[in-house]
């Protein structure tokens, strides 16, 4: 049976193209959507962006009929504008505030009083990204859904880029001896039956007997073979793995044949020092790139500071201020000023916001994108798509801390990233699970 969909705003600000996710239904947006959305699109963000898209596409189906009757969308579905059910009357005892929450809630309230009339009365489904009026809608006895399509995966069940296998003894051995292993030798084996093997993915061999034999390698670009690390025990400017996920991690960062790289981990796991430790011996070691780029998305944590007063550079400075707490490590200054004579000696290392990057072309360089969490997939198509000729992209966070208003661990652009790339030969992943910064920052990030 066909249904009847209304949605919420904040469903078409999360996808502009939510209207066609709904299969061959009817879609109803409230007069009072359009009103939201009227007041969001002169907003220079995502979610501006997303309202002016939003607003162009219901432009282009007013050309082909009276959305207020209903106009046929292109996967056999209708679009209607609801202008005739927007009466407060049957909500007005129970919120008295005429909220645009609520006139939503009454558009869908009155449609399905509409429905139960009919001899075959459609079910009306109220889609929201907003919690509380999905309970709200609930106490109503209206049926209330999540806005789904933009998931990709859970983050507990997206891919690691490691995988654990339990082999005989002689496969570690002749790992060791050829220092290479055949994908199909591995695949032959029990563990490994019917699991898929992704390039640049890491496996740690262990004795299925128990022994203390073990081994680590990474499959190649082409998913042919197992082959040995590179960077296994090396210090990168002062810095060296403590575990064997940030060993993993060092070999995606100084592999010049891996483009792009991406790393996920809770706080304090060494995502940012790794990564720019690596750029710092890419650039100033072996000058292999031009430039260090270093950027992060301009999203607070709480309650916005407001307005900065300075240059842009004094007006960064809060927002960068973890990767300089980076930079101040690893160059290790201890006076204030150090770091910004040293930086401007250098100039091979820029420190910037993402809200700049747009429109520019960065070839041979080394980037390095920090809280990639909080990037909606547009925000992360954009940046992949402005990586030049001879660049390095690295894109880190933790998908479990997301400050953006309209993402979650299923839906930002960093997950989606990962997923769509994890078969290709150009990208490497790896989850980082350890902390290193300190046990208290261990133990918050587990008890927390």
């Amino acid at each position: 049976m066909k249904k009847i969909y209304v949605l919420d705003t904040n469903v078409l600000l999360q996808d502009p193209r939510a209207i066609y996710m709904f299969k061959d239904n009817e879609i109803v947006i409230p007069a009072v959507a359009l009103e939201e959305l009227d007041s969001k699109k002169r907003n220079m963000d995502e979610i501006g962006r997303n309202a002016r898209y939003v607003s162009r596409l219901i432009d282009q189906y007013r050309t082909k009929g009276k959305l207020h009757d209903g106009v046929p969308l292109s996967n056999g579905g209708i679009l209607r504008v609801e202008l005739n059910h927007k009466s407060f009357v049957r909500l007005q005892d129970i919120f008295i505030e005429v909220t645009n929450d609520n006139r939503i809630l009454a558009v869908a309230l009155n449609l399905q009083e509409d429905e139960n009339k009919r001899p075959h009365p459609r079910p009306v489904v109220l889609v929201s990204k907003d919690a509380l009026m999905r309970v709200k809608a609930d106490a109503l006895g209206l049926q209330a859904e999540d806005f789904l399509s933009d998931r990709v995966i859970q983050y507990s069940k997206s891919y690691s880029g490691c995988m654990e296998l339990k082999v005989s003894k002689a496969i570690i051995d002749q790992y060791f001896a050829l220092g290479r292993l055949s994908v199909s030798v591995l695949k032959q084996t029990s563990a490994a039956r019917g699991k898929s093997f992704f390039p640049h993915q890491f496996l740690i061999l262990k004795d299925e007997l128990g022994s203390p034999a073990s081994a680590l390698g990474k499959i190649s670009a082409d998913v042919t073979h197992l082959e040995l690390l590179q960077y296994q025990d090396e210090a990168i400017w002062g810095v060296k793995a403590r575990n064997v996920q940030q060993r993993m991690a060092l070999e995606l960062l100084m592999r010049d044949d891996i483009p792009l790289v991406t790393l996920t981990g809770k706080a304090g796991t060494g995502k940012t020092l790794l990564s720019i430790a690596a750029g710092l011996s890419k650039t100033e070691d072996e000058r292999r790139y031009q430039k260090l780029l270093v950027a992060r998305p301009i999203v607070p944590m709480g309650k916005d500071i407001g307005y900065l007063p300075g240059e842009k550079e004094e007006k960064l400075k809060p927002w960068m201020q973890p990767i300089y707490d980076n930079l101040e490590y690893l160059f290790h200054t201890n006076k204030p000023g150090d770091l910004d004579r040293i930086l401007a000696g250098m100039g091979s290392i820029e420190v910037e916001a993402l809200t700049y990057i747009r429109g520019r072309s960065i070839p041979e360089q080394f980037i390095i994108i920090d809280e990639a969490q909080n990037l909606t997939k547009h925000e992360v198509k954009t940046i992949v798509t402005r990586v030049g000729e001879g660049s390095k992209l690295v894109l880190m966070g933790d998908p479990e801390q997301i400050d953006h208003p309209y993402l979650d661990e299923e839906s930002n652009g960093l997950t989606y990233l990962v997923e769509k790339f994890k078969d290709q030969p150009l990208s490497g992943h790896i989850r980082l699970e350890k902390g290193e910064r300190s046990p208290l920052a261990q133990l918050a990030a587990h008890v927390l």
